[in-house]
């Protein structure tokens, strides 16, 4: 049975999607856009829009009881693979803070996103027996 994931911790949708849906054995979550939940605001660098992105995955991902180290696979789009290593820099902060293992990943560059933001992250997670 598929439960629609909802929590205010992550952006709402702004399209006729959900934030993600849980599958009872997987999580998927949309593409989080960095866009703050409180405020509505988006940062200008790319470090601090990947950050709330990847804040904004594990909120969905949290609100089906799982955890950032059932993440298993991310897509990352990117409107500018030359901000690549700074992207990866807070990946990797972002997984180690988590103690969560590394998931396997996808990166690729877009030529624009909604909100004319510079990166969106979408996730699977699993739920294990």
């Amino acid at each position: 049975m598929t439960q629609v994931l909802h929590t205010d911790k992550a952006p709402a949708a702004i399209g006729p999607y959900v934030q993600g849906v849980d599958l009872g054995n997987m999580v998927l979550t949309s593409g989080q856009l960095p866009v703050n939940p409180a405020t509505g605001e988006v940062p200008d660098d790319i470090a601090a829009q990947a950050r709330q992105s990847l804040e904004n995955v594990k909120a969905v991902v949290e609100s089906s009881g799982l955890k950032v180290s059932d993440i298993v696979k991310m897509t990352v789009f990117v409107k500018d693979l030359n901000d690549f290593g700074t992207v990866n820099e807070v990946y990797g902060q972002f997984f180690d803070e988590n103690h969560a293992p590394y998931p396997a990943r996808s990166c690729v560059e877009v030529a624009r996103l909604p909100k004319d933001v510079k990166i969106e992250i979408e996730a699977i997670a699993v739920r294990k027996a």
